[in-house]
């Protein structure tokens, strides 16, 4: 059981650390287009970018897939980039029904991109052979999907007072927060070190 929390804390403290906000500014802009009614969709979401960055991980572990973390690095804010473009453009349409599966295929991808910029630091914590290190990666998965759930729900209840006490509208409250990820990544993606040559 104290071996399941080690990592299942590795994987919270890999979403919720501060200093790498990354993982908290995808989960923000794959969230503000949505309401406390759309919970069911949300959490499939945020499952389907747990389960891309466990196979990114599980790939990594087996040596099936390797990718220099140069280009990881610079991938992980333009994901977050069109995520947020996405809800720019879409912000206040009637209906998101058409675009769902869309919107899934995506999160699945920048989940794997995400877990590929985790993935070295992930193997050099964890020792033996490949097959010892499924059920950590597991754990570690749960971790994840757990911290991600915490800051979906913290942007929800953000967004239902933005929207009740403040009087936003939806459309408005998605427009603010894409600008405002939109401002963020954007210097993310300049100072990359993959312009380095």
């Amino acid at each position: 059981m104290s071996e399941f929390w080690i990592y299942f804390q590795i994987g919270l403290k890999h979403v919720l650390d501060i200093h790498a906000y990354d993982h908290v500014l995808f989960l923000i802009a794959l969230t503000t287009p949505y309401a406390f009614k759309d919970w069911k969709r949300i959490l499939l979401l945020v499952t389907v970018f747990t389960v891309g960055h466990t196979l990114a991980l599980l790939l990594s572990v087996f040596g099936i897939i390797a990718v220099k973390a140069n280009l990881v690095e610079f991938l992980i804010p333009v994901t977050i980039l069109i995520t947020a473009f996405f809800n720019l453009f879409t912000a206040g349409k009637a209906s998101k029904n058409e675009s769902v599966n869309l919107v899934f295929f995506l999160t699945l991808f920048f989940g794997i991109i995400h877990g590929l910029g985790f993935s070295n630091y992930f193997k050099t914590i964890l020792g033996g052979t490949a097959s010892s290190k499924l059920v950590p990666l597991l754990e570690f998965a749960l971790g994840i999907e757990a911290a991600q759930i915490i800051v979906v729900f913290v942007v929800l209840v953000l967004s239902y007072i933005v929207q009740t006490v403040f009087r936003f509208s939806k459309r408005d409250w998605a427009l603010v927060m894409s600008a405002f990820i939109i401002g963020v990544v954007i210097p993310m993606i300049i100072e990359s070190p993959i312009w380095n040559r």
